[in-house]
């Protein structure tokens, strides 16, 4: 595992069960405007928020409690000189019990420092793992974005302009 990939941790109370199916509900923690199938192999699904940023994602691992990985097919970026950073990168999700508690592990491979969007995908990411995602495996429900909707700084800046 290259340690440039973007990658972050969170630890809950919750089961790896219920922690799998949160990931899966990806409406319920990163976006309400996602379109398609979002928990099984071979699902796709579209991701846009605003004008700033459109992908669209296939789910090319699943392993019950434990793993999910996203492909991302085609990105584009409003905010970046390369509107397509992101494409060919995977988002990936895993899940493991630690001491009677789940640990879930984000890493983002092929999100790295060199890409100009780094900074914004991260303070990004990090909103929606540590926050949002967690907030819906700890209490239910989660804080998506969605069109007037930004849940983090630089959304709100973006959609601004």
């Amino acid at each position: 595992m290259s340690t440039h990939d973007f990658t972050t941790k969170i630890i809950v109370n919750q089961s790896p069960e219920e922690v799998f199916k949160a990931v899966q509900n990806v409406r319920g923690w990163w976006s309400e405007e996602i379109e398609g199938k979002t928990a099984n192999l071979n699902d796709e699904f579209d991701y846009h928020y605003e004008d700033v940023h459109r992908c669209k994602i296939k789910l090319t691992e699943v392993i019950p409690n434990q793993k999910i990985v996203w492909f991302i097919e085609h990105n584009y970026f409003k905010f970046t000189e390369d509107k397509t950073e992101w494409t060919g990168t995977k988002p990936t999700f895993e899940i493991q019990q630690k001491e009677g508690k789940t640990e879930l592990t984000f890493t983002h491979f092929g999100l790295v420092p060199e890409y100009e969007c780094f900074d914004i995908c991260r303070d990004a990411w990090t909103n929606y793992i540590q926050n949002s995602l967690k907030k819906l495996i700890e209490t239910g429900k989660g804080e998506p974005n969605a069109t007037g909707k930004p849940q983090t700084e630089n959304e709100k800046k973006l959609s601004a302009n």
